[in-house]
């Protein structure tokens, strides 16, 4: 069954929180930010600066040594993120 749109933004933003919330992640969640973004870029009202930050920050943690502390160094932004993305949930 196919995500809406709305089922797409509450998905990215759950996936932010939880990197915001406990510092640390998966790159499959990275992955599925960057598809999501992919989506989103195509068929929302979303700033899309801030999808192509988010986008920017999928890509970059993926190839990360450490992707713990590429969460931990994107604390700020993240809940920027969030809060950004929570205004169109």
């Amino acid at each position: 069954m196919p995500l809406n749109q709305q089922n797409q933004v509450d998905l990215l933003k759950d996936i932010l929180s939880n990197h915001q919330l406990d510092c640390c992640g998966s790159v499959s969640e990275l992955e599925q930010l960057e598809r999501l973004v992919q989506s989103l870029k195509a068929g929302s009202n979303l700033n899309p600066n801030v999808l192509e930050q988010i986008h920017n920050y999928s890509q970059n943690g993926i190839q990360s040594n450490n992707l713990d502390q590429h969460i931990e160094s994107h604390q700020e932004q993240l809940s920027q993120w969030v809060s950004d993305v929570d205004q169109f949930s």
